[in-house]
């Protein structure tokens, strides 16, 4: 959403230091299309995953397909207790720590982007 000089205000990730990384670089918000983009697919299978956030804590993965560059509202796949889809918040997930400070939820920066099928056929929870 433009701001008052016109520009888009991406979301700011202000816990990056503790994690040495960021969640989302500017880089990968621009491969990123926006909310509801998906809406219409044929096939939800065949959405490509563009970020995969995952907590070494607690086994869960948080795979983005679509996201507001504003407010950080993230929609995708979420491998937690059950595999399923819905929406999620970069901002709580990067204020989530362990042991005091320690960052819960990382990005795995060495991803390549999955279409949402493929991910559901590796996922430990796969039947």
């Amino acid at each position: 959403m433009p701001n008052e000089k016109g520009t888009t205000t991406i979301w700011q990730d202000n816990h990056s230091g503790l994690r040495r990384h960021k969640l989302m670089t500017k880089e990968l918000a621009d491969t990123i299309p926006p909310l509801y983009a998906n809406d219409g697919a044929d096939d939800p299978d065949t959405v490509v995953a563009r970020v995969k956030l995952f907590s070494p804590y607690n086994g869960w993965r948080w795979y983005v397909t679509e996201w507001d560059a504003e407010t950080g509202t993230c929609f995708g796949l979420v491998e937690g207790f059950e595999v399923e889809l819905g929406y999620f918040d970069l901002t709580e997930l990067s204020e989530v720590t362990v042991f005091g400070s320690v960052p819960a939820v990382e990005r795995d920066l060495y991803w390549e982007p999955q279409t949402l099928g493929e991910i559901r056929r590796q996922s430990r929870l796969a039947a």
